[in-house]
């Protein structure tokens, strides 16, 4: 039987690795500081360094500000030909971390696309960041985590992609959430609220669900800001062009967007499945 360890395995996506290892008949051995290890089917190591010593894989589910830190803590320690496995965010953090651990352990650098929600990985996608040899860490990669779908990508594209795929929406709903919650009618909008207020609110608060520290790293992406930026700009002009009637600059505006989506993107049919997603929330 082979050995994994965890290492954050109380946090939300130490604890559903920590069950989907034992399911998947692993001999799993979960390790956190911060709170108490759980999950059924995991013991409990005494250290750090105690519960990595005769481990085949080591599994990283750490805030991405504490997994350099912590890989250089354990990495001399790992058996030989064991398997060092990050899973961190923002990768430009921990990428040279993971390339100077010592030749005798793997290290493999993945980003699971998804949170600690889902009941399977079919269909999911997982990215997978080369180290040392991409051929090798990816078929390592897709035989842990079986039905999952691949892409591969180096450090700093994958960075630049996340400020788009997670930092943008975090950024967005963080803020979001952050005004309605100071609404001090909240009921009462809740109860005149038509599909798309109740979409943004129900996504804005999923996100909210996520730890400060996972929030933190996502926004704090140094390629973030040129999206925000672009992002603050766009909103004050269109505030400056609404506050002085200038209702052809704002019509040009949004029809340029419009054709901008729907260069790629069927807006009908989007609509469609907004209204289909719309009808699950209420039921």
């Amino acid at each position: 039987m082979e050995k994994i360890t965890l290492i954050g395995a109380a946090g939300q996506m130490g604890v559903w690795f920590s069950k989907y290892f034992v399911n998947a008949g692993f001999e799993v051995t979960g390790f956190d500081t911060e709170a108490e290890v759980t999950t059924k089917g995991v013991t409990v190591a005494k250290s750090l360094i105690s519960g990595i010593l005769q481990a085949d894989y080591v599994m990283l589910c750490t805030p991405t500000r504490r997994t350099p830190e912590i890989i250089r803590l354990i990495a001399k320690e790992m058996k030989r030909g064991a398997y060092l496995i990050d899973i961190s965010s923002e990768k430009s953090k921990v990428m040279n971390s993971l390339s100077r651990t010592p030749a005798k352990i793997n290290p493999i650098c993945i980003h699971p696309m998804f949170g600690p929600g889902i009941r399977t990985l079919k269909n999911r996608n997982i990215v997978s960041i080369p180290v040392r040899d991409a051929k090798v860490e990816l078929n390592v990669a897709k035989k842990l985590f079986v039905g999952a779908n691949f892409v591969t990508i180096d450090a700093s594209e994958h960075d630049k992609k996340m400020a788009v795929i997670l930092g943008l929406p975090h950024l967005v709903n963080l803020c979001f959430a952050s005004v309605i919650s100071k609404d001090g009618r909240t009921q009462l909008v809740e109860k005149m609220s038509g599909p798309s207020f109740k979409m943004q609110r129900i996504l804005s608060e999923g996100i909210m669900s996520e730890s400060p520290d996972l929030i933190e790293t996502i926004i704090s992406n140094p390629e973030l800001r040129k999206h925000a930026e672009e992002l603050w700009k766009d909103i004050g002009r269109l505030l400056t062009s609404t506050q002085e009637s200038k209702t052809e600059e704002i019509l040009a505006y949004i029809q340029k967007c419009q054709e901008n989506i729907q260069a790629s993107t069927n807006t009908a049919a989007a609509y469609k499945k907004m209204i289909r997603m719309a009808g699950s929330v209420d039921a």
